[in-house]
């Protein structure tokens, strides 16, 4: 169960659009430390927006950090992370990639959280990666996703998490020394609110899974209404039976998923879950305006969740997550009235009696995908003791 905190402020943030000016404003009034974590950090107009305010900050004196996937951001050029590094700027690659062909467990652990943290004043936390919304050919609208700035007391449960991260990545990549920082700020316990909220990690150690088990415990306890959108769905049987128990206790259970296909082998996969769950009576919405990328939930008007975590076994089972989750009815149904809007101009409903109606073919294709997806999950799980020691 999730420690709730009392005495805080959320703010929604809907895509980029009001992603990228908030931590851009955020980084250039830090005073003391800034801590930036992404999956994908992209050399494109908004990677080089944010490269330029973190270059900012370290040269007027802010202890600057910077830990990005070494796989998600691979393609993050040499200069770049020089440029930064001459302005002060310490980059970190966490679990640099390696081969494509490999199953091993270690390359399919990732750091896939999405977090700023500054001065320990405020956090901001989510799906959203540091990328251009408009990065993919063909696109008309911006790629849709959320995710929460944070003041108040949770801000310090953020940022002890944070540099925790930090300072085991700093060690195992050979830079024990930063991890290490002599400089302590007090941290804010100060109300800056009135939500009540808990910050909800995944790891490799204690915290395997804390996030699955906070969706698990809010839809057990749901009376009216479930909504879920997640851009890669694919939950293991004890997260499916805890839906279809739902809808059989009266309890409307609503999937915005996506539409287009982005990752071919998920998209199937996914697919392969449809037919029992409209036959159950849960109503499943594809997106198909942009790219969904997004993973949050409202359950009751009151519970949501905002973070990094798809609820498919790459996220609940190997990789670095990070969710807020908020208890206030009014950022619930601000929430849920966006994904309310998002359904109704962006999605298209799939109705049972047509999905009964796709070709063979298909249906066939959908549940190799999903035998292929658990496959390899099991494969990469078969080595989960020789790597539980690390992060």
């Amino acid at each position: 169960m999730p420690r709730i905190i009392p005495n805080n402020h959320i703010t929604l943030l809907q895509n980029g659009e009001a992603y990228f000016p908030a931590i851009e404003a955020a980084l250039d009034r830090a005073a003391h430390e800034i801590y930036l974590e992404s999956y994908i950090f992209k050399n494109d107009n908004t990677g080089r927006r944010i490269a330029e305010a973190l270059r900012r900050a370290a040269l007027r004196g802010v202890k600057t950090h910077m830990l990005i996937d070494g796989f998600g951001s691979n393609s993050l050029p040499k200069t770049m992370v020089d440029y930064l590094k001459a302005s002060g700027v310490r980059v970190v690659k966490f679990r640099p990639k390696i081969s494509p062909w490999s199953l091993r467990r270690r390359r399919l652990r990732r750091l896939h959280r999405k977090i700023v943290v500054v001065d320990q004043k405020i956090a901001f936390v989510g799906g959203i990666n540091i990328i251009d919304d408009m990065d993919m050919s063909g696109q008309t609208s911006p790629r849709y996703d959320y995710a929460v700035s944070v003041e108040g007391p949770l801000v310090g449960e953020i940022h002890a998490s944070t540099r925790r991260v930090w300072s085991r990545v700093a060690w195992f990549r050979f830079r024990p020394g930063w991890g290490r920082d002599n400089h302590r700020q007090a941290r804010s316990t100060e109300s800056r609110g009135r939500m009540r909220s808990a910050f909800v990690v995944r790891n490799n150690i204690r915290h395997r899974r804390d996030i699955e088990d906070a969706y698990l415990q809010a839809i057990e306890q749901a009376q009216f209404e479930i909504i879920l959108a997640n851009a890669y769905f694919l939950p293991g049987l004890k997260f499916r039976h805890a839906l279809l128990d739902a809808v059989g206790r009266g309890v409307r259970v609503i999937l915005l998923l996506q539409g287009r296909v982005e990752y071919r082998l998920l998209h199937y996969a996914s697919n392969a879950l449809y037919g029992s769950f409209l036959d159950a009576g849960i109503e499943i919405y594809e997106y198909h305006k942009s790219f969904m990328h997004a993973k949050v939930a409202v359950i009751d008007e009151h519970w949501a969740t905002v973070g990094s975590s798809n609820l498919d076994p790459f996220s609940l089972l190997l990789a670095l997550e990070a969710n807020v989750v908020v208890d206030d009815e009014n950022f619930a149904k601000k929430l849920k009235h966006s994904l309310e809007q998002a359904m109704k101009m962006g999605a298209r409903r799939i109705l049972q009696n047509h999905w009964r109606t796709q070709p063979i073919w298909l249906r066939l294709a959908s549940w190799l995908s999903y035998g292929l997806v658990r496959f390899m999950v099991g494969m990469a799980g078969s080595v989960l003791g020789k790597e539980s020691g690390q992060i």
